[in-house]
């Protein structure tokens, strides 16, 4: 028997549902629900065009730095991933690292991916590779694999995008002049007005008073700038905004204080790492009580350690698979900016996620500390993310996550990719949170109430970010 002829256990009906309860609750309750895609990366201007893509590499390899990770790890040159290698070639480089992920995610969501949206339920490998290059991309070029097609397919309902708030939002509003069944709304990301120690910083300022029309000479002139962009997205639909930070900071600091710094970073002048975390704090504060003011849901994404290699980074560019888990202080920071907002009741929905695994019950613990009653599961320890998107990483989240608060009120999975095929990650959570709950119930630890658990389930994948996050109708 060839290895393409074995039985591909990963797109089976009941893949990683390990017993009769796991499988009533998946099959019964979770995988007909539709997904709300909160955070991702998807390019807008794809959506609004209806982007049909070339060929299999050109949707499923071009921009995903897990799979480029990957295949450099198995001794694939970068002419071969990024470079000057052809399509066909980049792809079979890909077949012939698969394999080899096996107990890696990629190795389940690359499966499924094949299957959900091509109908292929092979073992890609060397041996199949061009077999199966030229049947994804024949199917690409059908109109039922067009972009909009690709969402529709996999029941997204909302689509949250990542944008920063110099962006005009023009492909969002053109998607708005032609809607489709799924919701596409802008998510605002101002981090590259938070960073003011990154190399073009003034320019970048001056792009964002282009986008806020008016000038930004001082402190004052970058906070109007920010809640004018806030005012326009929100009128897009906004209601999300998101950090990716790598830790909050404890310290103190006065008004004073951080217009000097801003007005001598203006000037051209070097901030210290001292003046950079005031500065960081202080900023961070007066986006979040404004995002109170709106009604929007905030989320940190917090401990990565970005762009490790200086060689690819000048090659490529960052989000090139060159980071990494970080290894910074959370609780302190994280408490202090909490317990500030709190205090002044302006703190607004919150969702935190954390990539050192070493910290999922310091965040669990630390959002329990701030619901106010409010809102059921108004503060929200998020899912798994990044490198803990897999198997142990989001069952160890997700126990966490029960352990120290209410899992029936949690806002379930999101994809954070840049990839129109990543939907099926959604699937993936939702099998093995339908096996957790069954494992529990075999083991006599849950009542077998499946039609309450399996509502509890409902709620998880799609009810409860439904009701969360107010997206407008």
């Amino acid at each position: 028997m060839t290895r393409t002829q074995i039985h591909n256990p990963i797109v089976a009906e009941n893949f990683l549902l390990h017993n009769d309860a796991a499988r009533a609750l998946y099959h019964d309750y979770a995988a007909e629900m539709p997904i709300i895609d909160y955070h991702c990366h998807l390019p807008p201007d794809q959506i609004a065009n209806d982007h049909q893509f070339e060929n299999l590499t050109d949707i499923w390899l071009r921009g995903d730095h897990y799979k480029w990770r990957a295949m450099r790890a198995n001794g694939i040159p970068e002419s071969g991933i990024t470079g000057s290698a052809t399509d066909r070639e980049k792809h079979r480089n890909w077949a012939a690292t698969l394999p080899y992920t096996m107990r890696n995610p990629l190795y389940h969501w690359s499966h499924l991916e094949l299957d959900r949206y091509f109908g292929i339920n092979e073992l890609l490998g060397p041996a199949n590779a061009d077999a199966v290059y030229d049947r994804c991309t024949e199917q690409l070029g059908e109109p039922d694999l067009s972009v909009r097609s690709l969402v529709r397919r996999m029941n997204v309902r909302v689509i949250c995008t990542t944008d920063d708030p110099a962006d005009s939002l023009d492909h969002h509003r053109a998607i708005c002049d032609n809607p489709f069944s799924c919701s596409v709304l802008p998510g605002f990301r101002p981090d590259k007005s938070i960073l003011i120690q990154a190399t073009g910083y003034n320019e970048y300022l001056d792009k964002l008073g282009a986008a806020a029309d008016r000038q930004i000479n001082d402190y004052d002139d970058l906070l109007a700038a920010l809640r004018g962009r806030m005012a326009y997205f929100h009128e897009l639909g906004c209601r999300v905004s998101d950090h990716g930070l790598n830790e909050l900071y404890d310290v103190t600091y006065t008004d004073g204080e951080i217009r000097t710094i801003f007005a001598g970073r203006r000037a051209g002048r070097e901030v210290t790492e001292a003046e950079a975390r005031q500065f960081q704090t202080a900023l961070l504060v007066e986006l979040c009580r404004e995002y109170h003011r709106l009604g929007w849901a905030q989320q940190f994404h917090l401990g990565a350690l970005r762009n490790n290699n200086d060689r690819i980074l000048r090659n490529l560019g960052a989000d090139a698979g060159v980071d990494s888990i970080g290894d910074f202080s959370q609780a302190r920071g994280l408490s202090r900016l909490l317990n500030l907002l709190d205090n002044g009741d302006q703190l607004a929905k919150t969702i935190v996620y954390n990539l050192n695994p070493a910290d999922n019950e310091v965040m669990a613990t630390m959002v329990g500390n701030f619901n106010d009653g409010s809102l059921a599961g108004k503060m929200q320890y998020g899912s798994a993310w990044w490198f803990l998107d897999q198997l142990d990483g989001m069952e160890k989240q997700i126990d966490a996550l029960s352990n120290m608060g209410l899992l029936s009120r949690f806002v379930g999975m999101l994809t954070d990719s840049r990839s129109f095929l990543s939907f099926p990650r959604h699937e993936y959570f939702r099998r093995l949170l339908c096996n957790m709950f069954g494992r529990d119930i075999e083991r006599g630890l849950l009542p077998d109430d499946r039609p309450f658990i399996g509502g509890l389930i409902q709620d998880i994948c799609y009810n409860n970010a439904k009701n969360y996050f107010n997206f407008p109708s």
